[in-house]
């Protein structure tokens, strides 16, 4: 397929906890609801309780039957991403195993593109988990957009029905950070498409 100015950036939104009782699809869906507002992106979303995407964490080059058969399910999808947006809580001042799991498994699915974060926690909004995988996607050879969404003590923001009581302020942060990853993502395929990146 030919690549134009037109083409939508393929946006993989990662749902980072597996956490029984986990708050994380109550901030998914919001995220969700405004970056399909934002025209620039086709989002597909990984949730890491899937099943599916339960990758064992003793990492092998040569990974068992079973194990090549989930990462056929996820790999491709992280390879034919121009973005990511990472949703992840804060637990004990870091993020969770599953994200951790997930970016070890890889290293040319991230390289070269862009990343933003939606954090959610207790007084520090996830920001602490959030620094901390800043370091992670530098590894990776990635890039970490400035502009985060974070909410602080995230259960009194919501409703029952699953609604922020007062998204003005939020809906407008996720506005920036997807303003900006659309800029990142799109120098970065330019770019790529000029020349590979050879990191």
């Amino acid at each position: 397929m030919e690549i134009t100015e037109n083409t939508p950036l393929n946006l993989a939104v990662v749902v980072g906890s597996n956490r029984e009782g986990r708050f994380g699809p109550v901030i998914a869906d919001w995220f969700l609801a405004n970056a399909a507002r934002h025209n620039d992106f086709a989002v597909d979303v990984i949730d890491l309780a899937d099943p599916a995407h339960d990758l064992p964490t003793a990492l092998s080059r040569d990974p068992a039957p079973a194990v090549r058969d989930r990462l056929a399910g996820i790999s491709p999808r992280l390879a034919a991403a121009d973005a990511f947006v990472v949703i992840t809580p804060e637990y004990n001042h870091s993020f969770p195993a599953s994200i951790k799991n997930l970016i070890d498994w890889h290293y040319g699915e991230w390289q070269a593109k862009p990343v933003g974060f939606v954090s959610y926690g207790g007084m520090s909004g996830g920001l602490r988990a959030v620094e901390q995988l800043r370091q992670v996607f530098a590894e990776m050879h990635a890039v970490t957009v400035r502009d985060t969404v974070s909410f602080h003590n995230a259960f009194g923001h919501f409703g029952e029905d699953g609604r922020h009581q007062d998204p003005t302020g939020p809906d407008t942060a996720a506005k920036t950070m997807l303003d900006q990853l659309s800029w990142w993502a799109h120098a970065l395929r330019d770019a790529k498409a000029v020349r590979p990146y050879g990191g």
